[in-house]
């Protein structure tokens, strides 16, 4: 099968590659983020409740850039394929297992979320010892911009700067809305992944 043939996030792995590029290096810097994220989401304070959003955000604001830099400039790589995705669950899953212990978010969301987000990982591996590395497909990027707009929800001690009750019912009802949004996308995205393994597979077969 020749690469015309795979869809634009499948592809054959190539071989020795520079990874030491902007896009890399922004993707490594989200992945250093999280723990930061982590611990100040577990310090009880409203200001490290602040940072710790802001250190959520500059770690999401990685993501949009890496990606668009990586295509401007010409700078894709097999690990920038692999490792964007693993940043990205690291990021989100760790703050769903934090707003978890919480409180702030039922385990029920966070339990689906991992098996989807760790049972695709499982699967790259596999198909990346076959020689095939599957990018994020659109789905995917729009799973992962609902799950960090209901992060930043969650995160920030909102009614702690705005005290209407009307805010914390609003703010409430958009929350809920979110949390059935990324879980929709959430499910629906991993179906597309599973479907897009299985085709390649059964053509390299």
């Amino acid at each position: 099968m020749n690469k015309a043939q795979m869809d634009d996030n499948v592809s054959k792995a190539r071989g020795s590659e520079e990874i030491w590029n902007l896009p890399n290096i922004l993707t490594m810097l989200r992945l250093a983020l999280v723990p930061v994220f982590i611990i100040l989401m577990f310090i009880p304070s409203t200001a490290c409740r602040w940072v710790a959003l802001v250190v959520f955000m500059v770690a999401a604001a990685t993501d949009h850039f890496d990606g668009e830099i990586a295509r401007k400039r010409g700078l894709i790589t097999d690990f920038g394929k692999i490792w964007d995705p693993i940043a990205d669950k690291a990021l989100t899953l760790g703050a769903f297992i934090v707003l978890s212990i919480t409180g702030l978010l039922g385990w029920w969301f966070t339990i689906i979320v991992g098996v989807r987000e760790l049972g695709i990982t499982w699967m790259r591996r596999r198909l990346l010892r076959r020689g095939i590395v599957v990018a994020a497909n659109s789905g995917g990027k729009a799973k992962t911009v609902s799950q960090m707009f209901l992060i930043f929800l969650l995160v920030g001690p909102w009614t702690t700067w705005i005290t209407a009750p009307a805010f914390a019912t609003a703010l409430r009802w958009v929350t809920v809305a979110f949390i059935a949004i990324a879980f929709v996308l959430t499910v629906w995205s991993g179906g597309v992944y599973v479907v897009e393994a299985a085709k390649i597979v059964r053509k390299r077969s």
